[in-house]
C-alpha cells in the first residue's frame, strides 16, 4: 500500500490529502492514513501544511 500511495503523490506533484489519495486508489482512507504514517516515519514524504502530504 505504501508504494501505491507514494506513486500517487509523485504523479500529482503537489501536496494531497489522504482522502483524495484514497479516492484515486479506491481504498478506505484509514488504509491510506496508515501508509502515510509509515512513509512519514521512513522519511519518504513530508507534510508542508496540516493534513497535506507530498513525496520528497
Amino acid at each position: 500500500m505504501e508504494e501505491k500511495v507514494l506513486e500517487v503523490m509523485q504523479k500529482s506533484g503537489e501536496p494531497m490529502k489522504s482522502g483524495d489519495i484514497a479516492k484515486i486508489l479506491g481504498v478506505d482512507s484509514k488504509e491510506v492514513s496508515k501508509a502515510i504514517k509509515k512513509l512519514k516515519e521512513e522519511g519518504k514524504i513530508d507534510s508542508p501544511k496540516r493534513c497535506y502530504y507530498q513525496a520528497k
